[in-house]
């Protein structure tokens, strides 16, 4: 049995996301991100459907176009292909995300 603590070690790197799996099995990853306030926007288009929560703090994204802003308790779900690139974190945000790959295994 594998236990942890998605509170643990929620220190905000100095920049950018810090992203930690926490389970992969067979098609599914879950992974804890940790945002700091400077980060670089860039455009994701995924292959696999990506649903995540915001547990803690404030975001704002940009969704296949359209502008879309995130607080605490505040989920989205993002279908594989779909254009997405995260603006801006407050410090410490806190997410969770749960990818659903096609097939077997994630790559």
């Amino acid at each position: 049995m594998q236990t942890g603590n998605l509170l643990a070690d929620a220190t905000p790197p100095d920049s950018g996301e810090r992203f930690q799996p926490l389970l992969t099995h067979r098609n599914l990853v879950i992974e804890r991100i940790v945002s700091s306030d400077a980060i670089t926007p860039q455009e994701f288009v995924q292959s696999q459907d990506e649903w995540v929560v915001l547990l803690k703090g404030e975001a704002v994204l940009e969704v296949a176009g359209e502008t879309v802003a995130l607080r605490s308790g505040d989920y989205l779900f993002l279908p594989s292909g779909t254009p997405h690139t995260v603006e801006s974190t407050s410090e410490g945000a806190l997410w969770l995300a749960v990818h659903l790959h096609d097939g077997a295994a994630p790559p």
